[in-house]
């Protein structure tokens, strides 16, 4: 098994700034990119940023500038700084990461943490 748990999220006034975080845990291999996607209100789920094993980086125009995507390999971890925030940033964050899990033959799959919810608002 492999869970994706994500922590960090809460309610900030504009301009202020938060830090979330993302572990994975279980029979786990290896990582590939990791990520994060947000769902607003009624909106699809986009891209935000995303990381790879190697540390290259992709930014949605929307946060690029104020946020900042990182990753600790040996804690199976990845953070989103976020600064500067608009009410506009309000969703729910949900971390991804493409795992190849400890089983023979070793096989990648897509995993989803369930959400944590950033709220801007004065």
């Amino acid at each position: 098994q492999v869970q994706l748990v994500e922590s960090g999220g809460g309610l900030v006034q504009p301009g202020g700034s938060l830090r979330l975080s993302c572990a994975a845990s279980g029979s786990i291999f290896s990582i590939n990119t990791m990520g994060w996607y947000r769902q607003g209100p009624g909106k699809q789920r986009d891209l935000v940023a995303t990381i790879t094993s190697g540390g290259s980086t992709n930014y949605a125009d929307s946060v690029k500038g104020r946020f900042t995507i990182a990753r600790d390999n040996a804690k199976n971890t990845v953070y989103l700084q976020m600064n500067s925030l608009k009410p506009e940033d309000t969703a729910v964050y949900h971390c991804y990461a493409e795992i190849a899990r400890a089983t023979t033959p070793i096989s990648w799959a897509p995993y989803w943490g369930q959400g944590t919810q950033v709220t801007v608002s004065s």
